[in-house]
Protein backbone atom coordinates (compact mmCIF):
# COMPACT_ATOMS: atom_id res chain seq x y z
CA UNK A 1 0.00 0.00 0.00
CA UNK A 2 1.35 3.75 -0.90
CA UNK A 3 0.93 5.68 2.19
CA UNK A 4 1.78 9.76 0.98
CA UNK A 5 1.16 12.87 3.25
CA UNK A 6 0.90 16.36 1.76
CA UNK A 7 1.93 18.98 3.99
CA UNK A 8 1.06 22.72 3.75
CA UNK A 9 -0.44 25.79 5.44
CA UNK A 10 -4.31 26.98 4.94
CA UNK A 11 -4.93 27.92 2.03
CA UNK A 12 -2.22 26.35 0.06
CA UNK A 13 -4.23 23.86 -1.49
CA UNK A 14 -2.88 20.57 0.43
CA UNK A 15 -6.92 19.19 0.78
CA UNK A 16 -6.99 19.24 -3.17
CA UNK A 17 -3.65 17.90 -3.62
CA UNK A 18 -4.60 14.53 -1.80
CA UNK A 19 -8.15 14.77 -3.77
CA UNK A 20 -6.53 14.38 -6.95
CA UNK A 21 -3.80 11.99 -6.44
CA UNK A 22 -6.89 9.78 -4.61
CA UNK A 23 -8.79 10.12 -8.18
CA UNK A 24 -5.66 9.47 -9.95
CA UNK A 25 -5.03 6.34 -8.16
CA UNK A 26 -8.47 5.07 -8.60
CA UNK A 27 -8.78 5.99 -12.11
CA UNK A 28 -5.63 3.72 -12.15
CA UNK A 29 -7.48 0.75 -10.41
CA UNK A 30 -6.72 1.54 -6.68
CA UNK A 31 -8.41 1.40 -3.80
CA UNK A 32 -8.19 4.16 -2.19
CA UNK A 33 -8.40 6.62 0.91
CA UNK A 34 -8.01 10.20 0.65
CA UNK A 35 -8.82 13.45 3.57
CA UNK A 36 -7.58 16.44 4.97
CA UNK A 37 -6.43 16.59 8.50
CA UNK A 38 -7.48 20.11 10.45
CA UNK A 39 -9.53 21.96 13.07
CA UNK A 40 -10.46 25.47 12.84
CA UNK A 41 -6.68 26.48 11.79
CA UNK A 42 -7.01 29.92 10.19
CA UNK A 43 -5.42 30.75 7.15
CA UNK A 44 -1.72 29.84 6.71
CA UNK A 45 -1.92 27.45 9.72
CA UNK A 46 0.07 23.89 9.05
CA UNK A 47 -2.21 21.34 8.06
CA UNK A 48 -1.75 18.34 6.22
CA UNK A 49 -4.04 15.78 4.09
CA UNK A 50 -3.04 12.48 3.52
CA UNK A 51 -4.01 9.56 0.90
CA UNK A 52 -3.61 5.90 1.08
CA UNK A 53 -3.71 3.65 -1.75
CA UNK A 54 -3.36 -0.60 -2.63
CA UNK A 55 -4.60 -3.08 -4.75
CA UNK A 56 -6.87 -4.40 -1.75
CA UNK A 57 -9.63 -3.23 0.69
CA UNK A 58 -7.96 -0.54 2.70
CA UNK A 59 -8.43 -1.42 6.78
CA UNK A 60 -6.33 1.45 8.44
CA UNK A 61 -8.10 4.30 9.66
CA UNK A 62 -6.39 7.83 11.00
CA UNK A 63 -3.27 9.29 10.45
CA UNK A 64 -0.17 7.91 8.44
CA UNK A 65 2.50 7.65 10.92
CA UNK A 66 5.26 5.83 8.70
CA UNK A 67 4.68 7.46 5.32
CA UNK A 68 6.26 6.39 2.59
CA UNK A 69 6.70 9.76 0.81
CA UNK A 70 5.87 13.47 2.38
CA UNK A 71 5.21 16.26 0.50
CA UNK A 72 6.18 19.52 1.59
CA UNK A 73 4.61 22.65 -0.20
CA UNK A 74 6.22 25.07 1.68
CA UNK A 75 9.77 24.35 3.08
CA UNK A 76 8.74 27.00 6.42
CA UNK A 77 6.99 24.08 7.89
CA UNK A 78 10.21 21.93 8.03
CA UNK A 79 11.66 23.94 11.05
CA UNK A 80 8.26 24.15 13.17
CA UNK A 81 7.48 20.87 15.46
CA UNK A 82 4.03 20.99 15.66
CA UNK A 83 3.81 20.84 11.89
CA UNK A 84 4.60 17.02 12.07
CA UNK A 85 6.60 17.16 8.64
CA UNK A 86 9.51 14.94 9.41
CA UNK A 87 7.10 12.45 11.74
CA UNK A 88 7.35 8.98 11.21
CA UNK A 89 10.02 9.46 8.14
CA UNK A 90 12.05 5.59 7.72
CA UNK A 91 14.94 4.58 6.12
CA UNK A 92 12.54 3.90 2.80
CA UNK A 93 10.76 7.39 2.93
CA UNK A 94 11.15 9.66 0.22
CA UNK A 95 10.73 13.62 1.19
CA UNK A 96 9.72 15.97 -1.34
CA UNK A 97 9.97 19.58 -1.01
CA UNK A 98 8.84 22.48 -2.91
CA UNK A 99 11.76 24.78 -2.09
CA UNK A 100 14.86 26.32 -3.60
CA UNK A 101 17.44 25.42 -1.64
CA UNK A 102 18.97 22.67 -3.56
CA UNK A 103 18.49 18.71 -2.12
CA UNK A 104 21.55 18.47 -0.83
CA UNK A 105 21.70 21.31 1.40
CA UNK A 106 18.43 19.56 2.82
CA UNK A 107 20.14 16.90 3.66
CA UNK A 108 22.99 18.49 5.11
CA UNK A 109 20.07 20.48 7.26
CA UNK A 110 18.56 17.44 8.12
CA UNK A 111 21.40 15.20 8.58
CA UNK A 112 19.74 12.21 7.24
CA UNK A 113 20.51 9.66 4.26
CA UNK A 114 16.99 8.93 3.52
CA UNK A 115 16.15 10.08 0.10
CA UNK A 116 15.57 14.23 -0.38
CA UNK A 117 13.77 15.61 -3.79
CA UNK A 118 13.15 18.95 -4.38
CA UNK A 119 10.88 20.92 -6.72
CA UNK A 120 10.96 24.67 -7.43
CA UNK A 121 7.90 26.25 -6.84
CA UNK A 122 5.53 27.56 -9.62
CA UNK A 123 6.37 30.59 -10.28
CA UNK A 124 9.94 30.76 -9.32
CA UNK A 125 10.03 32.30 -5.26
CA UNK A 126 6.52 33.01 -5.49
CA UNK A 127 4.02 29.83 -3.94
CA UNK A 128 0.73 30.24 -6.04
CA UNK A 129 -2.04 28.51 -4.25
CA UNK A 130 -3.21 28.15 -7.37
CA UNK A 131 -1.16 26.04 -8.85
CA UNK A 132 0.59 24.57 -5.89
CA UNK A 133 -1.51 22.07 -5.08
CA UNK A 134 -2.09 20.71 -8.86
CA UNK A 135 1.97 20.95 -9.09
CA UNK A 136 2.56 18.59 -5.56
CA UNK A 137 0.01 15.94 -6.69
CA UNK A 138 1.60 15.85 -9.87
CA UNK A 139 4.78 15.39 -8.73
CA UNK A 140 3.40 12.16 -5.81
CA UNK A 141 1.71 10.41 -9.07
CA UNK A 142 5.28 10.15 -10.98
CA UNK A 143 7.42 9.35 -7.76
CA UNK A 144 4.53 6.05 -7.24
CA UNK A 145 5.27 5.02 -10.95
CA UNK A 146 2.11 3.48 -10.80
CA UNK A 147 -0.09 6.90 -12.62
CA UNK A 148 -0.15 7.44 -15.94
CA UNK A 149 -0.25 10.88 -17.54
CA UNK A 150 -4.34 10.49 -18.93
CA UNK A 151 -4.88 9.46 -15.56
CA UNK A 152 -3.38 12.53 -13.72
CA UNK A 153 -5.52 14.48 -16.46
CA UNK A 154 -8.47 13.24 -15.85
CA UNK A 155 -8.41 13.21 -11.89
CA UNK A 156 -7.83 17.12 -12.11
CA UNK A 157 -10.23 17.61 -14.70
CA UNK A 158 -12.93 16.04 -12.44
CA UNK A 159 -11.75 17.11 -8.81
CA UNK A 160 -11.77 20.53 -10.09
CA UNK A 161 -14.62 19.82 -12.84
CA UNK A 162 -16.47 23.42 -10.96
CA UNK A 163 -13.99 26.05 -11.73
CA UNK A 164 -13.81 27.65 -14.69
CA UNK A 165 -12.08 26.19 -17.88
CA UNK A 166 -8.83 28.29 -17.76
CA UNK A 167 -8.37 27.22 -14.11
CA UNK A 168 -8.67 23.59 -14.67
CA UNK A 169 -6.37 24.34 -17.40
CA UNK A 170 -3.81 26.24 -15.82
CA UNK A 171 -4.12 23.20 -13.06
CA UNK A 172 -3.81 20.73 -15.52
CA UNK A 173 -0.75 21.96 -16.76
CA UNK A 174 1.01 22.48 -13.43
CA UNK A 175 0.26 18.84 -12.48
CA UNK A 176 1.99 17.71 -15.21
CA UNK A 177 5.10 20.00 -14.54
CA UNK A 178 5.33 18.46 -11.39
CA UNK A 179 4.48 14.89 -13.05
CA UNK A 180 7.44 16.07 -15.68
CA UNK A 181 9.99 17.45 -13.31
CA UNK A 182 10.44 14.23 -11.55
CA UNK A 183 10.43 11.51 -14.27
CA UNK A 184 14.20 10.88 -13.96
CA UNK A 185 13.04 9.78 -9.95
CA UNK A 186 9.88 7.89 -11.64
CA UNK A 187 8.86 4.48 -9.14
CA UNK A 188 11.06 6.19 -6.72
CA UNK A 189 8.51 5.63 -3.89
CA UNK A 190 7.06 2.07 -2.93
CA UNK A 191 4.36 0.82 -1.50
CA UNK A 192 4.66 -0.78 2.22
CA UNK A 193 3.37 -3.36 3.99
CA UNK A 194 1.41 -3.46 7.32
CA UNK A 195 2.31 -2.33 10.47
CA UNK A 196 2.17 -4.96 12.50
CA UNK A 197 0.49 -4.56 15.65
CA UNK A 198 2.93 -5.21 18.26
CA UNK A 199 5.24 -2.79 16.43
CA UNK A 200 3.04 0.05 17.78
CA UNK A 201 5.02 3.34 18.76
CA UNK A 202 3.25 5.08 21.43
CA UNK A 203 2.39 8.84 20.32
CA UNK A 204 4.97 11.27 22.03
CA UNK A 205 2.27 12.45 25.10
CA UNK A 206 2.90 13.31 28.22
CA UNK A 207 1.28 10.90 30.75
CA UNK A 208 -0.13 12.93 33.90
CA UNK A 209 -1.83 11.27 36.73
CA UNK A 210 -5.61 12.40 37.02
CA UNK A 211 -6.29 13.90 40.66
CA UNK A 212 -9.13 12.57 42.65
CA UNK A 213 -12.50 13.97 42.12
CA UNK A 214 -12.05 16.23 45.42
CA UNK A 215 -9.03 18.19 44.62
CA UNK A 216 -9.78 18.25 40.66
CA UNK A 217 -13.69 18.74 40.51
CA UNK A 218 -14.75 22.39 40.62
CA UNK A 219 -16.81 23.39 43.72
CA UNK A 220 -19.14 26.23 43.75
CA UNK A 221 -20.62 27.55 47.03
CA UNK A 222 -22.94 30.22 45.65
CA UNK A 223 -24.78 31.50 42.50
CA UNK A 224 -22.06 32.47 39.64
CA UNK A 225 -20.12 35.95 39.91
CA UNK A 226 -20.18 36.77 35.96
CA UNK A 227 -22.11 39.29 35.92
CA UNK A 228 -19.70 41.75 38.15
CA UNK A 229 -17.70 40.82 34.60
CA UNK A 230 -18.56 43.53 32.47
CA UNK A 231 -17.97 42.57 28.89
CA UNK A 232 -19.83 45.30 27.57
CA UNK A 233 -16.37 46.86 27.85
CA UNK A 234 -15.16 44.41 24.52
CA UNK A 235 -18.19 46.11 22.89
CA UNK A 236 -17.18 48.67 19.59
CA UNK A 237 -20.62 48.68 18.27
CA UNK A 238 -23.85 49.11 20.09
CA UNK A 239 -27.30 48.11 19.20
CA UNK A 240 -30.23 50.83 19.99
CA UNK A 241 -34.08 50.31 19.67
CA UNK A 242 -36.17 52.70 18.28
CA UNK A 243 -39.41 52.35 20.04
CA UNK A 244 -41.65 53.62 17.84
CA UNK A 245 -40.47 51.03 15.53
CA UNK A 246 -40.58 48.47 17.65
CA UNK A 247 -43.91 45.78 18.11
CA UNK A 248 -42.62 44.29 21.35
CA UNK A 249 -41.89 40.80 19.77
CA UNK A 250 -38.83 40.23 22.50
CA UNK A 251 -39.15 37.08 22.12
CA UNK A 252 -37.37 37.59 18.83
CA UNK A 253 -34.31 39.51 19.57
CA UNK A 254 -34.22 37.69 23.30
CA UNK A 255 -34.75 34.56 21.85
CA UNK A 256 -31.32 34.98 19.62
CA UNK A 257 -29.39 36.75 21.76
CA UNK A 258 -26.01 34.39 22.76
CA UNK A 259 -25.64 36.63 26.02
CA UNK A 260 -29.09 36.51 27.25
CA UNK A 261 -28.97 40.47 28.23
CA UNK A 262 -32.47 41.58 26.17
CA UNK A 263 -34.89 41.63 28.82
CA UNK A 264 -37.96 42.95 28.77
CA UNK A 265 -39.52 46.62 30.71
CA UNK A 266 -43.14 46.82 32.36
CA UNK A 267 -44.68 47.80 29.09
CA UNK A 268 -42.98 45.08 27.36
CA UNK A 269 -40.68 46.57 25.25
CA UNK A 270 -36.83 45.30 25.15
CA UNK A 271 -34.25 46.56 27.28
CA UNK A 272 -30.63 45.81 26.60
CA UNK A 273 -27.93 45.59 29.18
CA UNK A 274 -24.81 47.49 28.10
CA UNK A 275 -23.06 46.32 30.96
CA UNK A 276 -22.65 42.85 29.11
CA UNK A 277 -24.04 43.23 25.78
CA UNK A 278 -20.55 42.70 23.06
CA UNK A 279 -21.66 44.46 20.55
CA UNK A 280 -21.99 40.94 17.95
CA UNK A 281 -25.46 42.65 16.23
CA UNK A 282 -27.18 39.15 16.24
CA UNK A 283 -30.53 41.37 17.53
CA UNK A 284 -30.10 43.93 15.00
CA UNK A 285 -29.87 40.85 12.09
CA UNK A 286 -33.12 39.52 13.42
CA UNK A 287 -35.46 42.42 14.38
CA UNK A 288 -38.30 41.61 11.69
CA UNK A 289 -39.06 45.38 11.83
CA UNK A 290 -35.84 46.92 11.41
CA UNK A 291 -36.16 48.53 14.68
CA UNK A 292 -32.65 48.04 15.96
CA UNK A 293 -29.65 49.85 14.75
CA UNK A 294 -26.56 50.12 14.97
CA UNK A 295 -24.06 52.81 16.40
CA UNK A 296 -20.49 53.28 17.36
CA UNK A 297 -19.71 52.69 20.80
CA UNK A 298 -18.24 56.52 21.28
CA UNK A 299 -21.38 57.85 19.76
CA UNK A 300 -22.99 55.54 22.22
CA UNK A 301 -21.19 56.78 25.03
CA UNK A 302 -21.44 60.12 23.85
CA UNK A 303 -25.23 60.08 24.32
CA UNK A 304 -25.03 58.62 27.62
CA UNK A 305 -23.14 62.07 28.75
CA UNK A 306 -26.16 63.87 27.25
CA UNK A 307 -28.86 61.65 28.52
CA UNK A 308 -27.25 62.09 31.92
CA UNK A 309 -26.65 65.96 32.03
CA UNK A 310 -30.25 66.43 30.94
CA UNK A 311 -31.18 64.22 33.69
CA UNK A 312 -28.79 66.69 36.08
Amino acid sequence: MYRIRFHGRGGQGMKTASRILGSAFFLSGFEVQDAPRYGAERRGAPIFAFVRAGRAAILERGNIDRPDLVVVADDTLVAIPGAGVLAGLHADSVLLLVTTVPADDWQQRLNTTGTVLTLPPPGGSERDPALLSALCAGAAARLTGAIEREALIRAVDEELALYPADTIAANRAGALAGFDALAVAAGRVGESGAVAADGYDAPDWIDLPADGVGLAAPTIHAGATSVEVRTGLWRTMRPVIDLEKCHRCTWVCGTFCPDGVIGVDAERYPVIDYDHCKGCMICLAQCPTHAIAAITERQGREADIAAEGEQA
